[in-house]
């Protein structure tokens, strides 16, 4: 399968190297400077997404994950481990190539790794959250709601619009995930706290944001 993208690649003018192991592609990545990554989950020597979190540790290169693995909570550990990205086997190339080029025509990543909303920030690589001089426990599936709230600060988004981007599935009016979520995390990061930041919308969705 590897040959099989190199050619592939190549053929649509990409330049392209293979690494067939872990160790070798974490090599690869921490020592060469890629526009973007196609990390295989199932790897010798190194799994996939350990050589994505020592990636993750050194850099911020974009990564598209490859796996067999499709279920709604695999995907979520592979974004929440740090890819931008994910493809589930098999896949059509077309949608492959598709994909490289919607995240090659991302912003260059100097993205920053800290976000802050008043007195909270939120580290994306350590995977901490504070407000003030607090620290604030959450679970993988919070975090990823707060970060896409935080990255989207001040944008009212919609309960289809978190679904789709935090449990990958679409909006069933019936359930209340989002809003169950929602309630959670509200009383992690405004409960204990005199300013509140998440705010709901009435009719439309959530926003997180600043209203001093």
């Amino acid at each position: 399968m590897a040959s099989y993208l190199r050619k592939g690649l190549i053929e649509a003018s990409f330049q392209a190297d293979t690494a067939l192991d872990g160790k070798e592609g974490l090599f690869l990545a921490l020592h060469e400077d890629y526009d973007l990554i196609l990390l295989d989950v199932m790897l010798p020597e190194l799994d996939g997404l350990d050589v994505l979190k020592r990636i993750r540790a050194q850099k911020h290169t974009p990564v598209l994950l490859l796996t067999a693995r499709d279920t709604v909570q695999d995907k979520v550990v592979g974004l929440e481990s740090g890819a931008d990205d994910y493809l589930s086997k098999p896949f059509a190339y077309a949608e492959l190539l598709a994909r490289i080029r919607a995240l090659l025509r991302r912003p260059a990543q100097s993205l920053p790794t800290v976000l802050s909303v008043s007195d909270m920030e939120v580290d994306l690589v350590r995977r901490r959250v504070r407000r003030g001089n607090v620290r604030i426990e959450l679970t993988a599936q919070e975090f990823a709601l707060l970060k896409l709230l935080t990255e989207r600060q001040g944008e009212v988004l919609t309960r289809p619009f978190v679904t789709s981007h935090v449990w990958d599935m679409n909006f069933d009016s019936d359930t209340n995930i989002v809003d169950v979520a929602i309630r959670r995390l509200r009383a992690k990061i405004d409960g204990p706290f005199e300013k509140k930041l998440l705010h709901t919308v009435r009719g439309m969705g959530y926003v997180l944001e600043d209203r001093a």
